[in-house]
């Protein structure tokens, strides 16, 4: 019986030490949880990408409805300056000072044996500034506007040539305050005043005649100053 002798038996048993060799295996366990740490590295870095996305889309949106909301807050502060001067107009034509209106009063505002001589009107006014309309945590607080404030006299000078002169100046003095356009806007306080009554002269017509001036102080008016 012929006897087999293998040669290669050696050469397998080496390659299958080999094969089973501990740090071959803890090589490929190695090579292994390295490729797991980058996939999962990986997908933790496009999860990233996809939630900055997304921020930065919300973000935009909070930005444009951060800008679109402070549009309407400055349209809000135009409408309401607007709206100020619109009232400011309306109360300067109003509840202006017409000279025409002066002189028609006084025309109804007569007494026997006196006669007016000289009107004049002074007229003065006084500017107070104001102050900016400014926006605090979304909120507008609004300003305060400027301000002017009118002062009128009228000062009448009027000739008192009745039978005794002298007689009509006081009561010339109580037609004009109770002249409906003088008792509206008559100051309430010394808002008619005699301011000089003259000694008797007498005319060239050999007549006599007191002169004597009468001050009439309009309250005074604050409007709004448009500009």
């Amino acid at each position: 019986m012929p006897i087999r002798v293998n040669l290669l038996v050696e050469a397998k048993m080496a390659e299958a030490r080999r094969r089973r060799d501990p740090v071959k295996w803890a090589i490929y366990v190695g090579i292994f949880f390295v490729v797991l740490a980058l996939v999962w590295s990986s997908s933790l870095q496009l999860k990233a990408m996809i939630v900055k996305r997304d921020l930065d889309q919300v973000q935009g949106s909070i930005q444009m409805r951060a800008n679109e909301y402070a549009q309407v807050v400055l349209n809000q502060q135009k409408v309401a300056e607007i709206n100020q001067k619109l009232e400011a107009l309306q109360s300067l034509t109003t509840n202006r000072f017409l000279q025409g209106n002066l002189l028609e009063a006084l025309q109804h505002a007569t007494l026997n044996g006196v006669q007016l001589t000289r009107i004049r009107v002074d007229q003065s006014y006084f500017n107070v500034p104001g102050t900016e309309s400014v926006t605090n945590s979304g909120r507008v607080i609004f300003g305060r506007p400027s301000t002017e404030t009118e002062r009128i006299v009228v000062s009448l000078e009027a000739l008192d040539s009745s039978a005794n002169p002298g007689d009509q100046v006081n009561r010339f003095k109580d037609v004009i305050a109770e002249q409906p356009f003088f008792k509206t806007l008559l100051d309430p306080t010394n808002g008619i005043q005699l301011v000089s009554v003259s000694p008797q002269q007498i005319g060239s017509d050999g007549k006599p005649y007191v002169l004597f001036s009468i001050g009439c102080k309009l309250a005074d008016q604050t409007r709004e100053e448009v500009r």
